[in-house]
């Protein structure tokens, strides 16, 4: 007797990921088109292409374009402070140069990590988009200017400091700099140069 033929999966029925995995799959092929070296302002459109689901489909999630943008705001600033905080927090030194140069590898490391985040954090991403977006990444980073200067100053102040916050406001600034440069120069170049690379010796020449 002949085996039984497999099931024809064709005429299976489709399978409809649930509400969150849509979501989920909506911001993950999003962060994926950013990803692409040069791409140009990414439409509804083609993200419902690269989806193969209707507009429509994409606003039974997101009530706008815009609003997938916040959320991928949202992973990025969960996932930075996440990890900026808990070396804030730390109650042990680090070495030179210290905290302020942990925070700064942290975030390079995300933004090498996650190329289409990156484009998002320098606001490459955001040109054509709502205002509002390109508020919150300056807010984002104004909060890790201010984590920087509480470490410096506790650093400064540890090390007799005349001056320690004026000390601190002024390398925090330069850090953050630093941090903002070097995820321009990965986005625009195509995300050829590393945001990482020769970090151990850049940091140390800051610090």
């Amino acid at each position: 007797m002949d085996a039984a033929a497999p099931p024809d999966d064709s005429t299976a029925p489709r399978k409809r990921p649930k509400p969150g995995e849509r979501r989920a799959q909506i911001l993950q092929v999003l962060a994926g088109m950013l990803e692409q070296p040069g791409a140009d302002r990414i439409t509804t459109a083609a993200l419902a292409a690269r989806l193969d689901v209707s507009e429509a489909a994409l606003y039974r999630h997101f009530a706008s374009k815009a609003q997938m943008f916040e959320a991928l705001i949202d992973f990025i600033e969960g996932s930075v402070f996440g990890l900026v905080n808990q070396i804030a927090d730390s109650p042990l030194p680090l070495p030179l140069p210290g905290k302020a140069a942990r925070i700064a590898s942290v975030i390079l490391q995300f933004g090498e990590k996650n190329p289409g985040m990156a484009r998002v954090m320098v606001g490459d991403a955001l040109v054509y988009e709502n205002e509002r977006l390109v508020a919150r990444m300056n807010q984002f980073f104004d909060r890790i200017e201010s984590s920087l200067r509480q470490v410096l100053r506790t650093a400064a102040e540890a090390q007799g400091s005349m001056a320690p916050t004026v000390q601190a406001n002024a390398q925090a600034s330069v850090w953050v700099s630093f941090i903002i440069g070097r995820l321009q120069r990965y986005a625009r170049s195509g995300f050829k140069r590393l945001p990482t690379e020769q970090l151990e010796a850049s940091l140390r020449s800051i610090g």
